[in-house]
C-alpha cells in the first residue's frame, strides 16, 4: 500500500524555484510574484483517484486524475501549455512524467514523517519543497 498523502500541508521550504521557472520560460513578472509565494497543498485519495490542490493568494492549480493513466494536462496560468502526462506509484513514492515541449519535465511526492517532499524536474533543472503536514 502506498504511503498516505491525505491531507492539508502548508509549505516551509522553496529551494531552487526561481531557476526551475526560468527553464519553464515563466515571464519574469510571474516568476517574482510565483517566487514569493509561499503555497500550501490539498491532497485527496480515493483508491486509485487523487487531487491535488496547490494553493496560493495569487492563484490555485487543481490536479484530478486516476493514479496510472495518462491524460491530457492543461497548464494554463502555470507556462501556458498542455503535456501528455502519467502519475504512478513508484514504492512509496508518487512520481509525475509529462510529455511536452520541455524534456524531463515532471515531479516526485513523498512522505517522511509528518514531512511531504515534492522535487520538481525539467530541462535538468531541480527544484526541492517541502511542506508540513496541519
Amino acid at each position: 500500500m502506498p504511503v498516505d498523502l491525505n491531507g492539508y500541508w502548508k509549505m516551509i521550504s522553496n529551494d531552487n524555484f526561481e531557476e526551475y521557472m526560468k527553464a519553464l520560460d515563466v515571464n519574469v513578472a510571474i516568476r517574482k510574484i510565483a517566487n514569493l509565494l509561499k503555497t500550501d497543498k490539498d491532497i485527496s485519495v480515493d483508491g486509485d483517484h487523487m487531487v491535488i490542490k496547490t494553493l496560493s493568494t495569487f492563484k490555485n492549480y487543481n490536479m484530478d486524475f486516476h493514479v496510472g493513466k495518462e491524460f491530457e494536462e492543461d497548464l494554463s496560468g502555470v507556462d501556458d501549455r498542455k503535456c501528455m502526462t502519467t502519475i504512478s506509484w513508484e514504492g512509496d513514492k508518487l512520481v509525475c512524467v509529462q510529455k511536452g515541449e520541455k524534456e524531463g519535465r515532471g515531479w516526485t511526492h513523498w512522505v517522511e514523517g509528518d514531512k511531504l517532499y515534492l522535487e520538481l524536474r525539467v530541462c535538468g533543472v531541480v527544484c526541492k519543497q517541502s511542506f508540513q503536514k496541519t
